[in-house]
């Protein structure tokens, strides 16, 4: 780390500690030539995650986009903002723990409806019908019998 005054890119850690917000680290320095003091912030690098399109067509991830997503499934139903959030955060978190760095939006659509069936069925039934495009009727209720199985399996 360069020294701000001096130039010298030798110097010593006196202090760390997280930010209020835990988002970095906030080190106090000391440069071992001049010995005056001065403040550094770490914060992790991540490498963006890229969604690759149906069209093979490849875009940023956006958290945003994919809340609001959920956000219109949702929509006139009894599900709070925070849920989905925290349903974005686990979608989010999933793709970053897999060492891809591309990920088809397809892979993001099946995570996403499997959040949605856990948070509300309605909201799922809604998203599916969009992101599967059924072509019909017969396939919508399909999926509609799909979900009324899965819900008729003993918990475990």
């Amino acid at each position: 780390m360069k020294c701000p005054y001096c130039g010298a890119e030798e110097s010593k850690v006196i202090d760390s500690r997280p930010t209020e917000d835990s988002e970095s680290i906030r080190r106090r320095r000391e440069c071992l030539s001049c010995h005056m003091r001065f403040t550094t912030y770490e914060v992790v690098e991540t490498v963006p995650l890229v969604v690759i399109k149906k069209d093979s067509s490849r875009e940023p991830f956006d958290r945003q986009k994919l809340l609001n997503a959920m956000v219109r499934a949702c929509a006139k139903r009894p599900v709070s903002y925070e849920s989905l959030e925290r349903a974005v955060s686990s979608i989010e978190q999933t793709l970053l723990s897999s060492y891809d760095r591309e990920i088809p939006s397809v892979r993001i659509g099946e995570l996403t409806m499997q959040e949605l069936k856990k948070i509300d069925e309605v909201a799922y039934v809604r998203f599916a019908s969009v992101y599967r495009q059924f072509a019909d009727v017969e396939s919508f209720f399909n999926e509609l019998k799909k979900l009324m199985g899965d819900r008729k399996e003993p918990q475990k």
